[in-house]
């Protein structure tokens, strides 16, 4: 190496870094929350969370309903095709508490960033590296728990609320296709299919 040569790049997982073209069209990260978004998402969760359970079995319910190729990923319930059978299901209800509690810690959290960006890491490691979950996937799931929890809880979901949740939905998106990105997985896609 002569006296100015730079010393060689580290190696890559995979080849891709965070930010490499590979990844382009991973969303930009979203504005910050201000401090009345994060009181309008803390207020309108705590309602929702009262009933984190069956909200949360509306949600996967209606995510594998509407997008059956999301079963794939789990063997205790990917052959369940009728709602009301998916309902009893006590592993789709153990999920839904999980995908529950996750969003509970997030919004616990949303006044430390880096206590919800470690979250979001470990949620997306988990499912790129042990489960290999599609990450469009989490853009998909975000959507049907926005359109489920305006529907049930319409009183609470204005508009604008709907915004601030929907931006929220993006950072948490953002962080988990990041964590795709840092474990090497080759395509985050942006595109809902």
């Amino acid at each position: 190496m002569s006296r100015r040569e730079s010393p060689p790049p580290p190696p890559q997982l995979l080849g891709v870094r965070r930010g490499d073209v590979e990844c382009d069209d991973r969303p930009e990260r979203s504005e910050p929350l201000t401090d009345a978004e994060r009181e309008i998402i803390q207020d309108t969760w705590g309602v929702v969370y009262k009933n984190c359970e069956d909200v949360g079995v509306s949600v996967l319910i209606r995510f594998f309903v509407n997008f059956p190729s999301a079963k794939q990923y789990f063997s205790q319930f990917q052959d369940m095709e009728d709602p009301e059978e998916m309902e009893r299901s006590s592993q789709l209800r153990h999920h839904a508490r999980r995908v529950m509690n996750a969003i509970n810690t997030v919004v616990e959290n949303l006044h430390d960033p880096e206590k919800v960006s470690s979250v979001l890491a470990l949620v997306g490691k988990a499912h790129a590296i042990k489960h290999k979950v599609e990450p469009m996937y989490f853009k998909i799931l975000s959507g049907v728990m926005l359109e489920v929890l305006s529907e049930d809880f319409p009183e609470y979901f204005s508009a604008e609320v709907q915004m601030v949740w929907t931006k929220l939905m993006g950072a948490v998106y953002w962080h988990v296709t990041g964590a795709y990105t840092d474990v090497g997985w080759l395509q985050v896609s942006s595109s809902a299919v």
